[in-house]
């Protein structure tokens, strides 16, 4: 798939970028290497290869080290307060959020 001027015109413009005719040059360049080496990985067979969660997966056992999802309360107020300093709302400690379900 080859990118027009108008495309990297586009991108350019939905990405907030001013590009000179040289850069949408080079940019269309690079983003259609990018979209070459994507075909070249969609042609690749991946029917019954397991998803790795680790790229080491493969030759040995990764044992993922993930901490406990398990909140901790603050251990003073001034540490709670420096905490929710940058909350756009809160009430006694507490995050306020918008109802999003009705």
């Amino acid at each position: 798939m080859a990118l027009t001027e108008q495309d990297i015109a586009r991108l350019a413009r939905l990405s907030g970028l001013r590009l000179d005719s040289n850069d949408q040059i080079r940019a269309r360049q690079e983003l259609d290497r990018i979209l070459g080496l994507i075909e070249e990985l969609q042609a690749v067979d991946t029917a019954g290869v397991e998803p790795m969660a680790h790229p080491l997966a493969a030759h040995q056992d990764i044992a993922l080290r993930l901490c406990d999802d398990a909140p901790e309360p603050a251990q003073t107020p001034e540490q709670r307060d420096a905490c929710m300093a940058n909350a756009p709302a809160a009430h006694q400690g507490l995050f306020l959020v918008p109802t999003v379900i009705e």
